[in-house]
């Protein structure tokens, strides 16, 4: 059965690449960087077409970074592997999860190249991930002991305590490869959400992390002019 196309998978007011509004456009803010840490983004089909989803934007800042699909019905799934001089780490609260920064301490002493991996969907697709993706069910999985609730106002949870995939990454990476990065990640983060809540009339332009770009309107682009030259487009869940 050929899939039906979404609104929001072709639409030229959208940057291909953000997702935001183009002339919202937070591309600027995306720029890679270096990281010890590699991170491999294991992403739903369906998660991924979401204009709400934040993994994809956190693999496009930080060097390295590689996002696998999965449950395609067209093509295999990407392979989810790594080097394997690396430790791998899965992201994700399991049963058998250990604290991230308990696990850091203990292997201070013995440091060594990680490769951190996270499931990006839903949080019923994401709890299925260690155990369908051949590999990973001997992962050590790790948590995060953070009791901050999530700053990501664009998609609704019922369980306050669960953050959005960047927000996971970017305070995991903070433990990881130390405080600086975690906090240059989550200042992208609020950047690119401010700028859709604020296109949605739900923030006052002096509360937008960053600004508004110059000439920005509220209701979207005056016309389907593109300003990164793509076509395919769909921001704003995950």
């Amino acid at each position: 059965m050929r899939n039906r196309m979404r609104k929001t998978d072709v639409d030229p007011l959208r940057c291909p690449r953000c997702r935001l509004h183009t002339d919202l456009c937070a591309c600027p803010l995306l720029a890679p960087i270096d990281v010890a840490t590699q991170l491999l983004l294991v992403t739903h089909k369906f998660e991924h077409r979401k204009a709400t989803n934040t993994g994809h934007l956190a693999v496009q800042c930080l060097k390295g970074a590689r996002l696998c699909l999965r449950g395609r019905e067209d093509a295999p799934d990407d392979p989810v592997v790594w080097d394997q001089d690396r430790a791998p780490l899965f992201l994700f609260p399991c049963r058998d999860a250990i604290p991230l920064d308990e696990w850091q301490a203990v292997q201070a002493a013995k440091p060594k190249a990680i490769t951190l991996i996270v499931p990006d969907g839903t949080w019923r697709q994401a709890n299925r991930v260690r155990r369908r993706v051949p590999g990973l069910a001997q992962v050590q999985a790790v948590s995060l002991t953070a009791t901050q609730e999530s700053n990501y106002r664009l998609r609704r949870t019922h369980v306050g305590s669960r953050l959005a995939t960047f927000e996971a990454i970017a305070l995991a990476l903070g433990i990881l490869e130390g405080p600086a990065i975690g906090t240059h990640l989550l200042s992208v983060f609020r950047a690119i959400v401010d700028r859709a809540l604020w296109s949605n009339g739900r923030l006052a332009t002096c509360d937008v992390t960053g600004g508004i770009p110059a000439g920005a309107r509220q209701d979207g682009p005056a016309n389907g002019a593109l300003r990164n030259g793509g076509s395919d487009a769909v921001l704003a869940e995950g």
